[in-house]
């Protein structure tokens, strides 16, 4: 089956997101932009009983987002299963090849790499998916400024971590 699924079309998935993005913002639905950080800070504001905390009561409730995250986590893994592309690697081949066959190291790496990820989603207000996907359409200066940065880090951090 692997080689035999058709990439999405592009202009087909954009208009999509684009009307998810309507949806989510309308003020009978979400009324928030599309992201998922948010999730984050509920979800451990319910796992600890701190819900009630004034940090979380400024950020509001997101119980959606933590379906919005679920859903990508199903959607992805019915789309790499229907491929033909799952596979179960702890080890990916360009880790492989470049930081060596260590899981440790790799777990560490991957552990240290989503702290990063979470703490700077939240110390920025949002994280890529509503900066640059919510902003982007919306054509707000911030978020494209934002875009452009996270594209010159995500390029920057690329060639200096996996560089031989």
């Amino acid at each position: 089956m692997r080689g035999k699924s058709r990439p999405l079309n592009w202009f087909g998935a954009g208009v999509l997101l684009a009307i998810l993005n309507v949806v989510i913002i309308n003020v009978y639905v979400a009324n928030r932009p599309i992201g998922a950080s948010g999730a984050y800070p509920d979800l451990a504001g319910w796992l600890t009983g701190l819900s009630a905390s004034a940090y979380l009561k400024l950020l509001g409730k997101s119980h959606w987002e933590l379906y919005f995250l679920l859903g990508a986590l199903i959607g992805g893994f019915l789309a790499a299963v229907f491929s033909g592309d799952f596979k179960v690697k702890l080890i990916p081949d360009l880790w492989r090849r470049v930081k060596g066959k260590g899981r440790g190291k790799r777990i560490l790496w991957a552990f240290v790499g989503g702290f990063y990820l979470i703490f700077g989603a939240r110390l920025a207000g949002g994280c890529t998916s509503g900066h640059i996907l919510s902003g982007g359409m919306q054509l707000a200066v911030s978020s494209l400024l934002f875009a452009g940065v996270a594209i010159a880090a995500f390029l920057a951090m690329g060639h200096f971590f996996y560089r031989k």
